[in-house]
């Protein structure tokens, strides 16, 4: 059923060698003198991812306006009073997903140049718009946004929904994510040949199972499509 094909995660695998959103802000939100613990934090983290979509009109912004419709909902519940902070955690952060974005482009052209590629992540409804932004939409050929599709990760619907429009199988197909929970229980789920990009080298969290892979930055991943399933 034609050549293999490749879904990535977008949020912690293409901005960040592994590192999801909210173990990325915390620290910067600590730096700029926010005083609440992980715990309260994530709790109006999670509120906010969760509400994004309903609380604002996201389609057709891009990743800068976004980050700061997500920061400022974040600072409502934490610290309302220091609403001036938003762009000081902004900036860091979107500096730190663009040095992602201009290392992954060469490899994305290259893997491109050989398989179809795709996005299946758990986003807001505007993700498309976002790579636009940033110079990456023409590296895929399909875009599967939660928001847009109708099933979050670990769903097997999001993940058919991708490999339906690429044209791929289960079994020609490979998923590179960062989330155990989200994107290799689902790969795993379909029969997906699965790589966990793993932040800490020093982590000694298993794979998901016997067949997952696992890489600690985005050029590892090319050293592992040596599958029969990319064949």
């Amino acid at each position: 059923m034609g050549r293999g094909a490749i879904l990535f995660d977008f949020g912690g695998t293409l901005d960040s060698d592994g590192l999801c959103w909210k173990d990325r802000f915390y620290p910067i939100y600590l730096r700029q003198g926010l005083n609440a613990s992980s715990e309260d934090f994530s709790k109006a983290f999670y509120d906010t991812d969760d509400h994004l979509p309903f609380r604002y009109r996201l389609e057709g912004l891009g990743l800068e306006e976004t980050l700061r419709l997500h920061v400022r909902s974040v600072l409502t519940v934490l610290a309302p009073k220091n609403m001036d902070l938003t762009e000081r955690i902004v900036q860091p952060f979107l500096y730190e997903s663009r040095d992602s974005f201009r290392k992954a482009k060469p490899i994305l052209e290259r893997l491109k140049a050989r398989y179809p590629l795709g996005i299946v992540s758990n986003f807001y409804g505007n993700l498309e718009s976002i790579l636009e932004g940033e110079g990456l939409r023409s590296f895929f050929t399909v875009i599967a946004d939660s928001s847009k599709v109708g099933f979050l990760k670990p769903a097997p619907e999001i993940f058919l929904y991708a490999m339906n429009r690429i044209g791929a199988g289960p079994a020609q197909t490979w998923m590179i994510g960062d989330s155990l929970r989200r994107d290799m229980k689902g790969a795993e789920t379909l029969g997906l040949s699965h790589v966990w990009l793993r932040a800490n080298r020093d982590d000694e969290t298993p794979p998901c199972c016997d067949q997952g892979k696992v890489v600690n930055s985005l050029e590892e991943v090319e050293f592992c499509l040596g599958s029969p399933a990319l064949a």
